[in-house]
């Protein structure tokens, strides 16, 4: 089993008994989702937004338009974290304060670097929309040159990295368990519903396998 190098950065300090290390299973985590929360500092403000992301192998890839300002300032500093979460199922207890979630979230540390070239730039992109939707580049025009020139991308290599995953029921107080008071788990999930195709010549093709193969993956 591979594991990330503990440091102060990465290591869990709460909950040690929830955290992971485990390359694989953080891996599992990424691949489970597409938005992710980056953080970065712009004019010494602290700001956190969503952004969609691919990975391949320990590469992650952001992509915005060139003038950007969060992938201008990650680009700056040369290093960056991005957090991705999970909510599982909300733990409803006998006590306000047992009340908890199940969740996975693994948060990243690493460098980052502005890529340049067209051919490495475009392979980004593809990963990106691969993570997105297997097999949904094969379905698309190719990008334009101009495009692709106007389109900034970053690559953030993961250097550390740990996770925290609880997937356990209520732990109430011992005597709070005779309580006239119900408790329990409410399971959450992201689901995909039957896709809808866009005005114009979609509504006269059939909805490519790719994109049916998805939804069958994460329906309901």
């Amino acid at each position: 089993m591979q594991e990330y190098s503990k440091s102060k950065m990465n290591r869990v300090k709460r909950g040690q008994n929830r955290a992971t290390y485990d390359v694989s299973t953080i891996n599992t985590i990424l691949d489970a989702g597409f938005i992710g929360y980056v953080s970065y500092i712009y004019e010494d403000q602290a700001i956190t937004l969503p952004m969609g992301y691919g990975r391949r192998d320990n590469k992650i890839y952001l992509h915005g338009s060139q003038a950007n300002r969060m992938l201008l300032a990650l680009i700056e500093a040369k290093k960056m974290s991005m957090t991705v979460m999970h909510l599982d199922a909300l733990v409803l207890a006998r006590s306000g304060l047992h009340h908890s979630v199940n969740y996975r979230s693994a948060t990243l540390f690493g460098a980052v670097r502005k890529i340049e070239d067209s051919k490495e730039k475009d392979a980004a992109l593809l990963d990106y929309m691969e993570h997105m939707m297997k097999g949904r580049w094969d379905g698309i025009r190719p990008m334009h040159k101009e495009e692709l020139d106007r389109t900034l991308v970053v690559e953030m290599t993961i250097e550390t990295a740990s996770a925290k995953i609880r997937d356990v029921g209520v732990g109430d107080e011992p005597e709070d368990y005779d309580l006239d008071v119900w408790a329990g788990l409410v399971p959450i999930k992201q689901i995909a519903e039957y896709p809808i195709s866009d005005e114009g010549l979609p509504q006269k093709m059939e909805i490519p396998k790719h994109v049916l193969d998805y939804y069958e993956e994460n329906k309901a």
